[in-house]
């Protein structure tokens, strides 16, 4: 999950990790389909930053038929007429991104909202499917899900297995203690003796492992520590158990504006693209490869570039600066020496 320079809204501070892992997993494991507070309506009507708890600004978008599009899609899910959207948010939720509103039901989040308008412009109902990030890929991979919207890096190892149609730009950033005076700086070697957490099986562990592999080379070191959830890792940070936690830009962000006047405020300490040095890294809804999925997705997302409901979507939620220009089809990703 990382890029991202995301909130900077007025945040409200009854969001704590415990409820939202109590109401993820007691109400969400299971497909269910979004009508009421946060779907489309016969109109096309899409709220967007709903019962969000203050970290977007509610907003109801306008996201008609594009008939054109909706002929591109594979017809047995133009037959059912539902597009199965997978996110990732199991067990805490990872606000801005994806997370439980306050009616303790709602799934809101960037990443849920544009699943939604990208239904709506389909001619599509959205049925959102909630599962752990390992879960995610299997209900894709079995066809339960059509396309996940979760914050997922665009790499050349994934691109083996699905079909990616990118939507936001994918920066990690690392979170410190206010006090502390350590910066990334963008070199590697400022990481050796310091205790970093990051979270199992992401684009950012994969990165960080290649970079202690560095560093082990050069005779030094860092270690890697894994928590259960994101509410394990910001108790030891602010206990100075860790000294960084490494992770996708909106979440620190997020979490940082949320200890700002707390015991124990935090900073970003630096940021790096989650595809390298080299290459700007790139988040994208993923289908299961040939599934026919990634061309109407991107095309729905481009359309809703040009008409202004995506930076709509992006400004609701202080995410303006991680825009794409443009949606591609599998552009390029991670290269497969550190993906």
């Amino acid at each position: 999950m990382q890029r991202q320079s995301t909130l900077r809204t007025r945040l409200v501070r009854g969001l704590g990790a415990v409820t939202a892992t109590a109401a993820l997993a007691g109400g969400l494991t299971a497909c269910s389909s979004d009508a009421k507070a946060t779907g489309n309506d016969a109109s096309g009507k899409v709220t967007v930053g709903a019962v969000s708890n203050g970290a977007a600004q509610q907003a109801e978008l306008s996201a008609p038929v594009v008939e054109s599009l909706r002929a591109q899609l594979p017809e047995a899910v133009r037959e059912r007429g539902e597009l199965v959207i997978g996110v990732g948010a199991l067990p805490a939720g990872f606000p801005p991104l994806a997370y439980v509103g306050t009616d303790q039901k709602t799934l809101t989040g960037a990443e849920p909202d544009l699943g939604r308008l990208v239904a709506a412009t389909l001619g599509l109902k959205p049925v959102i499917k909630n599962s752990t990030w390992e879960n995610l890929f299997v209900g894709i991979d079995s066809g339960k899900v059509d396309v996940a919207f979760t914050n997922v890096t665009v790499t050349e190892e994934r691109k083996k297995k699905y079909d990616f149609a990118s939507y936001r730009q994918d920066d990690l950033a690392f979170e410190a203690l206010k006090e502390s005076t350590w910066n990334f700086g963008g070199d590697h070697r400022n990481l050796a003796g310091r205790t970093v957490a990051v979270s199992r099986g992401t684009n950012q562990e994969k990165i960080l492992l290649e970079w202690q592999k560095k560093l082990q080379s050069e005779g030094k070191d860092l270690e890697v520590k894994y928590f259960p959830d994101s509410n394990s890792v910001y108790l030891a940070l602010s206990g100075k158990k860790i000294d960084l936690n490494f992770g996708p830009n909106p979440s620190i962000a997020y979490h940082i504006t949320q200890t700002a006047s707390g015991n124990a405020p935090t900073r970003n300490a630096g940021s790096f693209s989650g595809a390298g040095e080299t290459l700007q890294g790139l988040i994208a809804a993923t289908s299961k490869k040939d599934s026919g999925l990634a061309a109407p997705v991107a095309g729905a997302i481009n359309h809703l570039i040009k008409n202004g409901q995506y930076p709509q979507l992006l400004a609701a939620w202080n995410l303006s600066n991680e825009a794409v220009a443009t949606s591609e089809v599998n552009p390029p990703g991670l290269p497969l020496t550190n993906s």
